[in-house]
């Protein structure tokens, strides 16, 4: 018991001396309030704009656009990735584009996107499928290799097709690596649509974010900071959890 809590008592001692360290730094001016508030301001401001409901529209704007980007990077990259598992020339290709992938800015696609989709939800959308959908595949790949060979023998036994293995055999097998692509693909996905939104939007979190950068409004802006990181952290932990309890029924990890 005393190991399990071990990790995240030491996580939250990192954060307390971070947060005290920001707190002192501020209480004796080295950082001026013009550039940031006290951690606990920051806070106090946080549960103010929460109750207000000012950001509940741009919350479950930019929350939707990181669905429908997170679910296409998944769904395309689980099915690209399952075909280009099954044809290693085309593999050998691509994984120099996989490899290379997040070193190309893809927000420096964004103005040709607002070009050709106008300055609606589909740029943000697409900006944060494209940061995402690489991390799937490769993950997707992973899990994919260390398929046991004697569960593709079985489906040949049993005489299953294609789709029958992938579904009732690959997938389920590669399960703990689909969920390390979902963690990614969250991650670049909320990177992606909030950086977006922030560039050129007219509403959504990135946006507020934007607006509240461009008029000194701290007391807005931090919050707003806060809001995403506690977010992203909170998916990406369940999803850790859901994770290690596969790999711990495949005896992965103790």
């Amino acid at each position: 018991m005393r190991a399990k809590w071990r990790i995240p008592l030491l996580r939250l001692l990192i954060l307390a001396i971070g947060v005290g360290v920001l707190e002192v730094l501020c209480a004796l001016d080295i950082i001026d309030r013009l550039t940031m508030q006290p951690p606990h301001q920051i806070f106090l401001d946080f549960i103010h704009l929460m109750a207000s409901g000012a950001i509940n529209q741009a919350i479950l704007h930019t929350l939707k656009n990181v669905v429908i980007a997170c679910a296409m990077a998944l769904i395309v990259g689980i099915t690209f990735a399952s075909i280009v598992h099954l044809i290693p020339p085309l593999r050998e290709v691509l994984d120099l584009v996989f490899s290379t992938w997040y070193a190309v800015p893809i927000l420096a696609f964004y103005p040709l996107l607002i070009v050709v989709f106008g300055l609606g939800d589909l740029p943000p959308i697409v900006i944060g499928f494209l940061q995402g959908v690489v991390a799937v595949i490769v993950s997707m790949l992973d899990g994919l290799d260390r398929v046991p060979r004697v569960l593709r023998k079985l489906s040949r036994v049993q005489k299953m097709n294609r789709l029958e293995t992938a579904l009732l055999i690959t997938l389920p097998a590669a399960a703990p690596w689909v969920l390390t692509g979902a963690k990614l693909a969250i991650m670049f996905s909320i990177i992606g649509v909030v950086a977006s939104e922030f560039l050129m939007a007219r509403e959504g979190l990135g946006y507020e974010l934007s607006y509240a950068y461009n008029n000194f409004d701290n007391a807005r802006m931090y919050p707003i900071i806060v809001l995403v990181i506690v977010f992203s952290v909170l998916v990406n932990s369940l999803l850790f959890r859901w994770e290690a309890h596969l790999l711990r029924q495949r005896g992965l990890r103790s």
